[in-house]
């Protein structure tokens, strides 16, 4: 697996593995990434997320939670089209096709690592310390990464 480049922009993106998993993104090959209901989330994926940037996915919810593949951005931030489908569990009436008040990104499935990596080890090691993700009470769906973060996740779920 190569290593992030310094141009481009690391992420973790969180899904519920019984909603949305992993195996379901490498089934699919791609997917956007709607249903973000969190401003700073979206101005991630709006403004920051970039085509190529490497994503971390990490299954929240789990038992245990951990991260569990890689994706990468296939397409910029877009209008989250589950806002406008008042049958979608993600409608809101407030958002604006003119106007959209949510984005999309979408990811495209790059690696399922054959053990996830477990969130009890990412916190083990000292290396990953200012790590949002493992940050007390950071509970955001959407996140940067550090490059040399990632580098080593992906290091770890190699072994």
């Amino acid at each position: 697996m190569p290593k992030a480049s310094s141009k481009s922009r690391c992420w973790l993106v969180k899904t519920e593995p019984d909603v949305y998993s992993i195996d379901d993104l490498r089934r699919d090959r791609r997917t956007g990434w709607d249903g973000v209901r969190n401003y700073q989330a979206r101005n991630f994926m709006r403004d920051e997320m970039k085509k190529g940037d490497r994503v971390l996915v990490y299954h929240s919810n789990a038992d245990p939670p951990g991260v569990a593949g890689i994706a990468t951005i296939s397409r910029e931030g877009h209008p989250d089209p589950t806002a406008f489908d008042p049958e979608d569990s993600h409608y809101d009436p407030k958002s604006d096709p003119d106007d959209p008040r949510w984005i999309q990104v979408e990811l495209k499935h790059v690696k399922t690592f054959k053990e996830l990596v477990p969130l009890a080890e990412l916190r083990a090691k000292k290396a990953l310390e200012g790590m949002p993700l493992l940050q007390k009470g950071q509970r955001l769906s959407v996140q940067p990464v550090e490059p040399r973060h990632f580098d080593l996740i992906v290091k770890l779920a190699e072994g």
